[in-house]
């Protein structure tokens, strides 16, 4: 049975949508002391996670909660937001998707399932090795050289979408609609902020890992 953990104050209505969840067989629990979290995730890590972002628990920047939430697991982790808040959504936070208000059962639901996708989605497990670069798919984490390189949730989703497919030329369009949706307010040049700050991470004069095709997108070079 799917764990979701959902991270609001006592005073936000996220009740009713814990109780929808339960009686479509999810197990659901509800965090409100940021004193709580780390411990809560370290006992039983949830499969997906829930934040609003209209008021953080104790007013913790979601960027803080997700360093709790990410060490240990890649989580899908999905904000529930006001409808104003659309024009100020920033995914750097370190969150994978959005529902907007009234957070319908329905589209919550496929919101999890497409993160539990996205995160699960990959064929093999284990590593993904090109050279120096390692791509831990179990751990979601990423290694170059022997050293760990942190990245964002959308990050290491970039990064292993392009990886698991050497060769393949993305559009940005492509990119756009696996990566953050079909509904994503946000037009193509996401995509190249993401790829640019993904290089800076993972490429320097002797690691070159993802080419530009012009006027295009993007492909993960091939190995000679």
């Amino acid at each position: 049975m799917l764990r979701i953990a959902i991270l609001a104050k006592e005073n936000e209505p996220v009740t009713s949508l814990s109780s929808a969840l339960a009686e479509r067989g999810f197990t659901c629990s509800i965090i409100s002391d940021t004193e709580k979290i780390a411990e809560a995730f370290t006992r039983r890590a949830p499969d997906v996670v829930l934040v609003t972002m209209a008021n953080l628990p104790a007013g913790v920047e979601a960027a803080h909660l997700i360093q709790h939430i990410k060490p240990k697991r890649c989580l899908p982790v999905i904000a529930l937001i006001s409808r104003e808040m659309l024009d100020s959504l920033d995914f750097s936070q370190g969150t994978s998707d959005f529902v907007v208000e009234p957070w319908e059962i329905s589209e919550v639901i496929a919101r999890i399932k497409r993160g539990l996708w996205l995160t699960n989605n990959i064929k093999g497990e284990g590593l993904i090795k090109h050279g120096d670069l390692v791509i831990d798919v179990a751990r979601c984490e990423v290694s170059l050289s022997g050293q760990l390189i942190p990245l964002t949730f959308k990050e290491y989703e970039l990064l292993k979408l392009l990886a698991s497919s050497q060769g393949k030329v993305f559009t940005r369009d492509n990119l756009l609609n696996r990566l953050w949706g079909y509904d994503y307010y946000g037009g193509d040049r996401t995509v190249d902020v993401h790829i640019r700050r993904l290089r800076s991470k993972i490429e320097d004069p002797t690691h070159t890992f993802i080419d530009t095709v012009r006027n295009i997108g993007y492909k993960f070079r091939i190995e000679a």
